[in-house]
């Protein structure tokens, strides 16, 4: 028998579901990832390309204050822009068009046409929420270059030297170099980076770390050859604790090892880093303030950088007086559509941040009371849970949003952290783990540093079960160095 392959066409019905990104949801998903610096951004963008849009100057009066807060009643179901929206309006004479009655009347939604006044009588702020301005360490030696005991010709090779410097301090060019760029000698070059070497930071303008230490040691006044020589040819061993090695080889005890790698390791191997730079600056807005107040932690997503927004009066009458089939009518509908539903994304994002904050404080309230010993394993799934959320909206709310609390300003997402379960079945989180190994290490006797398999028992009478690659792992993590290399002699 022969296969018969049968050709055509087939009409069919299928039921299908799947989720369309219009426009307005991709928009509502960006404006709820954005920081508060990003948010603020993008709200400006918005007000040019949007007429309708205005930012809400005067302050309302207190009777508009107490309607507003009425009207604005956040519900959970999405709101939908009505692209056919057709607006019916009976004119008011000598009063503000009742835009909140309107959309009520047309079911779009009972908020209210604008954003709502989140406490923005409190104005207070403290001094920890300030960064201070630095100087940096080009400004603190071109300071002392006024000053230097050189010829006044000399200063432009000081000039050059000190903005040449790295941010640790050191030389990046050699003095054939800078003498060749500046048509100058090299005896003069010299001299100039002698005398840059004599500045604060001490150990600024050395051509490698061996010289950095040197200048420091000449500063300090001492003259001990023994340092001089094991700062010249065994840093490698200092920095690896092989004191026994260096004893042997310069024929002396390790006790006197054991001094001069005190002195060496009390040097500043980076001058320069102690002062400021403007381009590692980093300036935090928090995005949520949790505070304490009367024993309870209170939630405040911050508001300050999201402009309250509001329709614009002149566009309102405009809307009201033009023929509803008119371009102008169309274009103003659209456009107030697009307003209305950034509004509401706005008020979205603050609601679910604000229920993601509350629920990780409400989780995580050891920490907030006692410290970083007390912080719990947390995951997105189980905040998304207690929230009634999907895990993508808790993780869009967190990313690149910090908290500024009592303890500090922390990024949210530090507060989900893997970890392990006690013995007692509570999960602890690695950041608690690492304070305790931290602690372990500050109390150890230092001419008997425990090993990782210690500290895993000394974790283990404390309800941690690790192991002891963890343990290292952990201590890596947070540069703590092993026994070997914590031993003191």
């Amino acid at each position: 028998m022969g296969c018969i392959m049968r050709l055509g066409y087939d009409l069919t019905i299928e039921q299908s579901q799947k989720l369309v990104m219009t426009p307005e949801l991709i928009q509502a998903i960006q404006i709820l990832q954005f920081n508060t610096q990003e948010l603020e951004s993008y709200v400006e963008e918005q007000l040019l390309t949007n007429p309708i849009l205005e930012i809400q100057t005067a302050s309302p009066s207190e009777g508009e204050g107490e309607k507003s807060s009425e009207e604005y009643q956040t519900k959970n179901e999405d709101f939908q822009p009505n692209q056919d929206f057709e607006p019916k309006f009976e004119s008011k004479e000598n009063t503000e068009f009742d835009w909140a009655e309107h959309f009520k009347e047309r079911e779009y939604d009972d908020i209210s046409y604008k954003q709502w006044d989140y406490n923005s009588e409190k104005s207070d702020y403290t001094y920890e929420q300030f960064a201070s301005s630095e100087i940096t360490l080009t400004e603190h030696l071109m300071f002392q270059l006024q000053f230097a005991p050189i010829k006044h010709s000399c200063r432009n090779i000081g000039r050059y030297i000190i903005e040449s410097l790295d941010a640790n301090g050191y030389m990046t060019l050699s003095v054939e170099e800078i003498a060749k760029e500046l048509g100058v000698g090299q005896e003069k070059v010299q001299i100039v980076v002698d005398a840059i070497q004599g500045f604060d930071p001490v150990g600024v303008g050395a051509r490698n770390l061996k010289e950095c230490l040197l200048i420091q040691i000449a500063h300090q006044g001492n003259h001990s050859p023994l340092v001089t020589e094991v700062v010249n040819g065994y840093l490698e061993d200092i920095a690896g604790n092989r004191l026994n090695n260096i004893a042997k080889a310069l024929n002396v005890t390790v006790k006197e090892i054991q001094a001069v790698s005190d002195i060496i390791k009390g040097l500043e191997p980076k001058p320069g880093r102690q002062f400021g730079s403007s381009s590692e600056t980093r300036y935090i807005i928090p995005d949520v303030t949790v505070e304490k107040v009367d024993g309870e932690y209170i939630v405040t997503v911050n508001e300050s950088s999201a402009p309250r927004l509001t329709i614009s009066h002149y566009y309102q009458r405009m809307l009201v007086d033009s023929d509803k089939e008119s371009n102008i009518s169309k274009f103003l509908t659209g456009r107030l559509n697009s307003a209305l539903w950034l509004i509401k994304s706005i008020e979205q994002r603050r609601q679910t941040i604000f229920n993601v904050v509350s629920a990780v404080v409400k989780y995580q309230i050891d920490f907030f009371e006692d410290g970083t010993k007390h912080l719990k394993t947390l995951t997105l799934k189980q905040i998304a849970d207690e929230v009634g959320i999907h895990e993508s909206t808790v993780s869009r709310s967190i990313n690149g949003k910090y908290m500024q609390s009592p303890r500090g300003i922390f990024e949210i997402k530090y507060f989900f952290t893997s970890g392990v379960s006690g013995i007692s079945g509570e999960g602890i989180a690695s950041e608690s783990i690492k304070t305790f190994i931290r602690e372990i290490v500050e109390n150890e006797d230092p001419k008997a540093p425990l090993s990782d398999q210690t500290m895993v028992e000394i974790l283990a009478e404390r309800g941690i079960d690790i192991s002891r690659r963890t343990v290292a792992k952990y201590r890596d993590e947070m540069n703590l160095p092993s026994s070997s290399k914590r031993k003191r002699y």
